[in-house]
């Protein structure tokens, strides 16, 4: 892999990226007119540890632990994190005080704080608790996506239809989560054409970013090349997000697969926290430390302060048993 060693001018006539291949290569058959990157940044983290990394832990956290917790993450500089999750409490209890912890945040000038919204009631409670980002969630398999939201992948987006035309009429930011990209708990192997129709969906319908989430852990480099080079002509490279937990230890290189292809955005958690309630034998997340620590070796910024990352992760440390240290 190449490491990066001198950034081109912003806005030179053919921009090269990180890896030494031309932007114009990147996003071949595909124009976007919405720069994803601040200046300071080549590599944009999103930490989903607030939501993603605590939705499956059965210790009740504090509410104020998980206010401390995400201001922690903005000092350490992150430019997104996902805070939390309007869905229904009696499937997700750990996130039952959704609302008490986005209007207790402290927000920071320049990071967005998306919130996890599966139909019109959660994203009416979102918006009353001030939310101005939020994340939908669908499957790239009608198991999985059932025995995660109980509807189909055409019922998910019915839900979307009555969701999305109001967020974007109030300017709201909308990423759209495609899980089980690369493998199902359920339905086994993922047809990589299916992955790609749902995405599309989620652009048409007004999707500002598609992130395809390896909810189990079995994406490898070969399968990350085979599903971006097959998004290519219809997706564009600067709306793409990837989400990857560490089964197999894969994750890293399956970031370093992506970068050579031109996605600059990957979803992380400190400490490695995580899981999903519906994905029977799912891991945590990839951890953010080692995601920003390789990142940067590879010649890359992230904008985020390792030592805060620590410090972050000290906050809600003591209330994730598998976090505790044994006493000697």
């Amino acid at each position: 892999m190449t490491v990066y060693r001198e950034r081109p001018a912003a806005g030179s006539e053919r921009e090269t990226n990180a890896f030494g291949r031309d932007h114009s290569e990147m996003m071949e058959g595909v124009a976007s007119e919405k720069p994803r990157l601040p200046p300071q940044r080549d590599v944009l983290v999103v930490e989903v540890g607030p939501r993603d990394g605590l939705q499956n832990e059965t210790s009740s956290i504090p509410t104020s632990v998980k206010i401390a917790f995400v201001d922690a993450l903005t000092d350490a500089g992150l430019p997104v994190i996902e805070a939390t999750s309007f869905v229904n409490p009696k499937a997700v209890p750990q996130l039952v005080d959704a609302a008490e912890v986005l209007t207790g945040i402290r927000r920071a000038d320049g990071t967005r704080y998306p919130v996890l919204v599966p139909n019109q009631r959660g994203f009416q409670r979102a918006m009353e608790a001030g939310a101005d980002a939020i994340a939908l969630f669908t499957s790239a398999t009608e198991a999985f996506c059932q025995a995660n939201v109980g509807a189909s992948i055409d019922g998910t987006f019915e839900r979307f239809e009555q969701v999305v035309p109001s967020a974007l009429e109030r300017g709201i930011w909308v990423r759209g989560y495609v899980s089980v990209s690369f493998g199902c708990p359920y339905s086994g192997a993922v047809n990589i054409s299916e992955v790609i129709r749902v995405a599309e969906r989620l652009l048409q319908l007004g999707c500002d970013e598609v992130c395809l989430a390896d909810t189990i852990g079995t994406a490898t480099p070969d399968s990350v090349q085979e599903t971006l080079e097959a998004a290519r002509p219809s997706i564009p490279t600067e709306q793409l997000a990837l989400h990857f937990h560490d089964t197999a230890g894969t994750a890293l290189a399956n970031v370093e697969e992506a970068l050579e292809l031109g996605v600059r955005t990957f979803d992380s958690a400190v400490g490695g926290l995580g899981g999903c309630p519906f994905a029977p034998g799912a891991p945590g997340n990839l951890s953010t430390e080692r995601l920003v620590e390789r990142i940067e070796a590879l010649g890359l910024s992230t904008g985020a302060d390792s030592v805060a990352l620590a410090a972050a992760l000290d906050v809600v440390r003591p209330h994730v048993p598998r976090l505790v240290s044994p006493s000697p």
